[in-house]
């Protein structure tokens, strides 16, 4: 689940010569078991309804977190004095709505296509830093963009051209755009606010307020009648996205970042989208459909034009 605070390159240490072997593995663990999440939400989904799995594991993943961080409690009191409303905003953008959208969208849809939809936020997050940092877009990007959104466009018809013309959408495939832009938004957002602090307690800062904004649409639930009825499969699966699946996932993450460096982790982002596809189709019976490859070949074309292709330099102007 792509509930990560993206890392910047002041994040993690400057990595000099060979890195070892075990910080890749490392960083693949970690996109594993964000990938799990997708599988467990699914799984939860007739027993828990999506806003309080998202309020629980939250809750708990910062519980959890919240003593390794102890050195730097003082630091996170500070920030908050300071900053909370900020803090509560991002966290509310990027962890309760992000996660909110997901789980609600999975009542609906596959998890194979929610991780292929959400293998777009990079995109979303550079054309959002078009118009809220002024980063500029460049030919190549944009047209990346576009392939993307065609690519999306598709997935959300479920290849359908009539349904896409009449505007005909799957809930389902919306919630997880819906997740997408919010997840894109909370990364530039986040790259704007340059918060001064450590990434991993960061991370817990952002997972208590992300806490605090979800236990509204929790308590709404229950007045609303949608209750838990947690058995085994349920109670399973919310151990593991609020541990492995949570506290762990971050930590891994965090650890990355510090042997990796923040470009070289953060790229390692898509391999979430494989094994969302793997895991569902051993854990679920998923397979992908039509619709799913051709989108994802759009997207995977407009990653590439907006990554891989850089523009030539200029020569500069003799004076």
């Amino acid at each position: 689940m792509q509930s990560l605070p993206i890392a910047h390159p002041s994040d993690g240490k400057a990595i000099a010569g060979a890195v070892p072997l075990s910080a890749y593995l490392t960083a693949t663990f970690c996109w594993l078991l964000s990938a799990g999440v997708y599988i467990a939400a699914k799984w939860a989904a007739p027993e828990m309804p999506p806003w309080a799995l998202c309020f629980w594991r939250l809750s708990l993943a910062c519980a959890i977190l919240l003593p390794i961080v102890h050195r730097h409690h003082a630091a996170m009191i500070a920030l908050l004095r300071s900053r909370a409303l900020e803090v509560l905003t991002i966290g509310t953008i990027g962890l309760t709505l992000c996660q909110g959208m997901i789980y609600t969208g999975l009542n609906h849809t596959d998890a194979t296509t929610a991780g292929i939809i959400m293998a777009l936020s990079p995109i979303m997050t550079m054309v959002l830093a078009r118009f809220v940092l002024g980063e500029p877009l460049g030919p190549w990007k944009a047209l990346g963009a576009a392939f993307a959104l065609v690519g999306m466009g598709v997935i959300v018809a479920r290849g359908d051209l009539a349904a896409l013309m009449r505007l005909q959408f799957s809930p389902g495939e919306l919630w997880i755009v819906g997740s997408a832009i919010c997840w894109g938004l909370y990364t530039v957002l986040l790259r704007r606010a340059k918060l001064g602090i450590e990434l991993l307690p960061m991370v817990v800062l952002l997972l208590g307020a992300g806490a605090l904004a979800a236990l509204p649409f929790y308590l709404w639930e229950l007045v609303s009648g949608e209750r838990s009825s947690l058995h085994a499969s349920g109670l399973l699966a919310l151990a593991y996205v609020a541990g492995p699946g949570g506290a762990l996932m971050y930590y891994l993450y965090n650890r990355s970042v510090e042997t990796l460096g923040a470009g070289r982790a953060s790229m390692l982002l898509y391999l979430q989208t494989v094994f969302v596809a793997i895991l569902a189709y051993l854990f679920l019976g998923e397979g992908l459909h039509g619709y799913d490859l051709a989108g994802a070949a759009f997207i995977v074309a407009g990653i590439v034009l907006a990554n891989a292709i850089k523009p030539k330099p200029r020569p500069a102007q003799a004076a």
